[in-house]
């Protein structure tokens, strides 16, 4: 199987959602994902960035977030990177999703969710940057 890597960068700006989920959705039916399978990575690199959009950069500046997607047997890597504040959602506590809505604690259910739909998250440090690894495994070997 030949590796097609698919990398794109987005501004730190919202308003790259849209661009994120064009380039997302191109790119997995080019590959044959399955619609369910577009389905899922989207709603996990949206959250992740509008994760890293809304908390990770304090200065007012213009930043890139560069996303690669490189299929493998059986699984689609995803990568993020992005140099703003360090943080490891890997590390972050599970929310405690048996309470109510109304006495839910706000915060960490998008991180939740990502680590449900994925089966593989890794993150690390390099220099300035935050590298967050996902990996998601597929019924079919994309081409």
């Amino acid at each position: 199987m030949k590796k097609k890597e698919y990398s794109f960068e987005l501004k730190n700006r919202l308003s790259e959602l849209d661009t994120l989920c064009r380039n997302l959705e191109k790119y997995g039916r080019q590959i044959g994902l399955s619609s369910k399978m577009i389905f899922e990575l989207n709603l996990a690199l949206d959250e992740l960035f509008t994760n890293i959009i809304s908390y990770g950069f304090k200065d007012g500046e213009e930043h890139r977030v560069r996303v690669t997607l490189t299929p493998e047997k059986g699984v689609i890597c995803l990568c993020i990177e992005d140099d703003g504040i360090a943080f490891d959602p890997t590390a972050f506590d599970h929310p405690d999703v048996s309470c109510s809505v109304a006495q839910c604690k706000i915060g960490g259910l998008g991180i939740h969710i990502i680590k449900k739909l994925m089966d593989d998250i890794c993150y690390e440090r390099c220099g300035n940057k935050n590298v967050l690894r996902l990996k998601k495994k597929f019924g079919k070997s994309a081409s």
